[in-house]
């Protein structure tokens, strides 16, 4: 009998390319759109494989699914499923953490660029028949301001390496030992934030890392800190943001993403004019899009068909 793989929800406009990767080794695709955990309890019961983009795979999901082998994600995050409860019950958790680092990265860079160029303000100005610079004043020259690091995985590095033709001094909030082979100074969480003056967000989203920027860590910004976040939207206080914001405490936010998704219609950093934000962009090109497809649905073929998947988040289940 054909082994079974349930696509819990997706927003693409095709699921081909997984249907190609999966039909390789036999194994039956089976889209769905679970939005809970009943939901993928209910539809997906008989499951070998899932793939997951937004549906919560918790312990009560996979203890629901006994057939269950593997769990691939759209993405590099894996915040929608208990890795911890997977590895117990031997489920193999695979994510695509190496698709998407050239456009999230030249999101970063582009969200800096327009905040500290205050391009909103000068281009809602001109669409409104207003023609004067002096809206956006002060604009500092770029080069030779700080930019600080939260996170040194694979795209704050390409950001770093990036940021470096402005002419900015890079500092970054990581293990001592990984910024030495790219010139980048490594310090505390306080200091990076205290020096810098555009700050960009990439640690991963977990227990320890939310709301990683409150209204204590807003405190230690210069008065006119950039802050990008290209990550996860909870990685900061979104309510403290608003404050910082408005009261001038710090200057301008670039956001990718935001604590709900879509952003809220009331939520109060849409009444700003120095906050930019974007829909969950930064991951996306066509190529890009191409690329996380075929790899979450390669890596969970290769589990089912007892080969060793390149991208294993949980190796301890092994």
């Amino acid at each position: 009998m054909s082994m079974k793989v349930y696509v819990t929800d997706y927003e693409y406009a095709t699921l081909e390319p997984e249907k190609r990767e999966l039909d390789k080794i036999g194994a039956v695709m089976i889209p769905k759109q679970c939005k809970t955990e009943a939901d993928v309890i209910r539809e997906c019961k008989d499951a070998n494989g899932l793939i997951d983009q937004y549906a919560p795979i918790t312990r009560k999901v996979m203890e629901a699914l006994p057939d269950l082998k593997v769990v691939g994600r759209y993405g590099v995050g894996v915040n929608t499923i208990d890795v911890d409860a997977a590895t117990e019950l031997g489920i193999q958790v695979l994510n695509v953490p190496d698709y998407c680092m050239d456009e999230v990265s030249n999101q970063a860079i582009s969200l800096m660029l327009a905040c500290h160029r205050k391009l909103n303000i000068l281009n809602s100005q001109v669409h409104h028949q207003g023609w004067d610079y002096k809206i956006a004043k002060p604009i500092h020259r770029l080069q030779g301001q700080t930019l600080g690091l939260l996170g040194f995985g694979r795209i704050p590095k390409m950001v770093a390496q990036k940021a470096k033709a402005f002419g900015l001094n890079i500092i970054a909030y990581v293990k001592p030992e990984v910024g030495l082979q790219y010139d980048v100074t490594i310090l505390p969480l306080k200091d990076v934030l205290q020096k810098a003056d555009i700050i960009s967000v990439h640690v991963p989203l977990t227990k320890d890392t939310e709301n990683l920027l409150n209204e204590q860590t807003f405190s230690w910004m210069k008065p006119e800190a950039i802050i990008i976040n290209t990550s996860r939207g909870p990685l900061i206080d979104e309510n403290a943001l608003y404050h910082a914001l408005k009261d001038k405490k710090i200057g301008y936010a670039g956001l990718d993403v935001t604590v709900q998704e879509p952003i809220q219609e009331d939520n109060p950093l849409l009444t700003l004019d120095n906050v930019m934000i974007t829909p969950h962009v930064a991951w996306y090109s066509e190529e890009a899009e191409l690329e996380l497809k075929m790899k979450v649905a390669q890596g969970v073929a290769d589990v089912l068909s007892g080969k060793k998947a390149k991208y294993l988040v949980n190796r301890d289940v092994l």
